[in-house]
């Protein structure tokens, strides 16, 4: 019997030059696959740890990430009735099992391609107004990178105390 263990993925990258769409989708791509390539070659068990004294585990951040996706993409930006992945406060966080990683990490690849349909024919004017501020798509765009960033940031801080893998 083999374990599973989360794939590698194809790293995504975008245009260094150009109009600002193609370049922050491109590195919302890159973000999005960084997650994803620290998350390579580790097991469900591994995905589900918490080795650090924080409630965070990698598939949390998977989870947490599939509900930001979700939100500001479809929900807000491109305004589809879709309901919330998780509910409950922190419920991404908190119910991260081994036994449903794969399961998880599936449909935030799923989630992201979505998202990113649902967003390609919403124009970067369009706005939307989100507790009280109005937002463009573009700054929509530029929240979601800095969310990966600082998770992402995460991830690699669990990555390296699971394993000892780090510059994923």
């Amino acid at each position: 019997m083999t374990t599973w263990t989360a794939p590698s993925p194809e790293i995504k990258d975008g245009p260094l030059t150009g109009p600002d769409r193609p370049m922050l989708e491109g590195y919302l791509d890159f973000c999005r696959s960084t997650l994803l390539n620290i998350c390579a070659g580790l097991t469900a068990e591994q995905l589900a740890a918490r080795p650090l004294p924080t409630s965070i585990s990698l598939l949390g951040l998977v989870r947490h990430l599939t509900k930001v996706e979700r939100i500001w993409l479809r929900q807000r930006a491109a305004a589809q009735d879709v309901a919330n992945p998780f509910t409950v406060v922190d419920e991404d966080f908190d119910e991260a099992r081994a036994e449903n990683a794969r399961a998880e990490l599936e449909a935030y690849v799923r989630e992201c391609a979505l998202a990113s349909e649902a967003a390609r024919d919403v124009s970067f004017e369009h706005t939307v107004e989100v507790r009280g501020e109005v937002l463009s798509l573009r700054m929509i765009y530029v929240h979601l990178i800095g969310e990966y960033q600082r998770h992402n940031g995460h991830a690699d801080l669990i990555r390296e105390s699971l394993d000892g893998v780090t510059g994923r």
